[in-house]
């Protein structure tokens, strides 16, 4: 189990420093292992435009890929609005900004602890 748990920190890792590059917005992680079978962590930013956020998209694919992190999939891409990339073990979400407010991701899983992820970012 232990192993699990290190490969989907990294897997996460990956995908802050990738959403950081793009300069992504609000950076949050939730540490879901105990309250949902769906995955480990959700990721959870934004962008201000969906052109930034199709570009924070593609920087977390392009990254995970090169780590060999399998992609499983990806959903929203075209309208940039929410997207989805589930990477197995982390689930991230890609939002507009007026978007994250409205579905408050953050409020809806109010029962799982916030991740540090401070470090990994500028």
């Amino acid at each position: 189990m232990e192993g699990i748990i290190i490969e989907s920190k990294k897997i996460l890792e990956i995908a802050v420093k990738a959403a950081d590059s793009k300069k992504a917005e609000d950076i949050v992680a939730l540490n879901v292992q105990d309250i949902s079978f769906l995955a480990d962590y959700f990721l959870i930013c934004h962008g201000s435009n969906e052109r930034q956020v199709k570009a924070i998209v593609n920087e977390i694919i392009e990254k995970e890929e090169e780590a060999n992190i399998s992609i499983k999939r990806v959903e929203g891409k075209e309208s940039a609005k929410w997207v989805l990339i589930d990477l197995g073990e982390v689930v991230v979400h890609v939002f507009h900004e007026a978007e994250r407010s409205f579905y408050n991701l953050e409020k809806l899983w109010s029962d799982a602890p916030l991740e540090p992820v401070a470090a990994w970012v500028d």
